[in-house]
């Protein structure tokens, strides 16, 4: 990976405090931030901030930076654009870049079908204009979404998603005909298999929604925010049947899980289930904003034209640094990174869970790893236990998240470029802050 370019004479950059004091001054206090660290460069797995001091990345950003900080290509494919173009609105006048990267959306994700995609900004537009589009197409107009769902913080998105502190407190009232299902929650399911758990959540949209009334089933295959949540096997593709037979449009929530993150290019690639419509975005840029809803040709193609798009919708810079991200991830081959990351966070994980009665259950896949922390001998959460250790490794170092419904998850993303080094000095880390 390219290295951070060191400073010239001159370029005196202010320290972390002074720049804490400014934000104060400056920034809306509802904006959070993990640590209190300001970045001055980034490069491959690790941060350097405006005090000298590294940082392990074992966050990417929310896994965004997944081909690493600074990837070569993606930067030298934004100079070049830079030069070229910053911006003309493809709704006005259109550009090759944006066709480009419909493209390869269209090829990647699951599924042999024609298909369309539309870009967008965010995840929480994706989001929003799946429902549209799933909504215009079927005529229907309720949505069902499944406990500790994240969705994004628009107001249809917050009523997606099913956390409420902090992202939903007091926002209301929210978008209505969103209806919500019990999630497969294998640790806390009671030993539910996967068609079991499918089979309670039909039974609840069946009997509370109504099938015929459903316009979109909407599901991330491993939750993110709710906690790393993995369904149990044959939950996804039970799922998956019974939209079909009901004429349910199945939208992949792929946002925090796609592009490699979870050893496949996208989570549904495991067990072979094919959604009608998957978001896109996080990882899909090297970090700039770039957001995707991708599927069928028959449901994107049913909205009118002018119903899908947005000013900044698929902006050329950022398309440029998406194709070089795609193109990295293939040269690299960052799926099988993935899945080396997760065999080595896992076995570290392991270890540390076998001496460690608060570790309730080491989960996820490829590098997209958490674990739920408890009481010792019970499934009570232990949020504290969980902010505790993650405020251990920041101060030795080491860049983590927390996560959960209720807040008790420690969440691992590693950049899927991170050295080995660099991700050994991690784990070390971790374990320490557990000890």
């Amino acid at each position: 990976m390219r290295a951070p370019q060191p400073r010239t004479e001159g370029d005196a950059v202010p320290g972390s405090e002074e720049l804490h004091k400014r934000r104060g001054a400056a920034v809306a206090r509802g904006v959070g931030s993990v640590i209190s660290s300001y970045v001055d460069t980034a490069s491959g797995g690790t941060i350097t901030d405006v005090d000298g001091r590294e940082w392990i990345d074992f966050a990417a950003g929310i896994a965004v930076t997944s081909v690493g900080n600074s990837a070569p290509r993606v930067v030298e494919a934004v100079r070049a654009q830079v030069e070229r173009f910053t911006h003309t609105c493809f709704m006005v006048a259109p550009y090759e870049s944006y066709v480009a990267v419909c493209e390869q959306l269209n090829a990647l994700t699951p599924g042999t079908f024609e298909k369309r995609s539309a870009l967008f900004n965010s995840g929480a537009e994706a989001v929003e204009n799946a429902v549209k589009v799933a909504r215009h197409a079927t005529g229907r107009q309720a949505v069902v979404a499944f406990d500790h769902a994240y969705h994004g913080r628009t107001n249809l998105t917050m009523a997606l998603t099913a956390k409420n502190m902090p992202y939903k407190h007091r926002f209301g009232p929210f978008a209505g005909e969103v209806h919500r299902v019990p999630m497969s929650y294998p640790l806390r399911d009671g030993g539910l298999s996967g068609a079991e758990a499918a089979a309670r959540a039909i039974d609840t949209v069946e009997k509370q929604v109504g099938a015929e009334n459903v316009a979109a089933l909407l599901i991330e295959p491993i939750q993110g925010e709710g906690g790393f949540v993995v369904p149990a096997a044959g939950f996804l593709p039970a799922l998956r049947q019974w939209a079909t037979a009901a004429g349910v449009v199945l939208v992949a929530d792929e946002i925090q899980t796609g592009f490699c993150r979870t050893g496949d290019w996208f989570a549904c690639d495991h067990e072979g289930v094919v959604p009608d419509l998957v978001t896109l975005a996080k990882g899909i840029a090297g970090g700039l904003p770039l957001a995707a809803v991708t599927g069928r040709a028959e449901l994107m193609d049913a909205v009118h034209v002018g119903g899908l798009g947005g000013t900044y919708g698929g902006n050329p810079i950022a398309c440029a640094a998406a194709l070089a991200s795609i193109e990295t991830m293939r040269e690299l081959d960052l799926a099988a990174a993935a899945r080396r990351i997760g065999s080595v966070l896992g076995d570290r994980l392991r270890a540390i869970a076998a001496r460690d009665p608060r570790i309730a259950e080491v989960r996820g896949r490829g590098a997209m790893l958490a674990v739920e922390l408890v009481r010792p001998g019970t499934l009570v959460p232990d949020p504290a236990a969980a902010a505790a250790v993650s405020a251990a490794c920041h101060a030795a170092g080491l860049l983590t998240l927390t996560c959960g419904t209720y807040g008790n998850v420690l969440r691992f993303l590693p950049p899927l470029v991170i050295s080995d080094d660099e991700l050994t000095r991690g784990m070390d880390i971790l374990d320490a802050a557990f000890g």
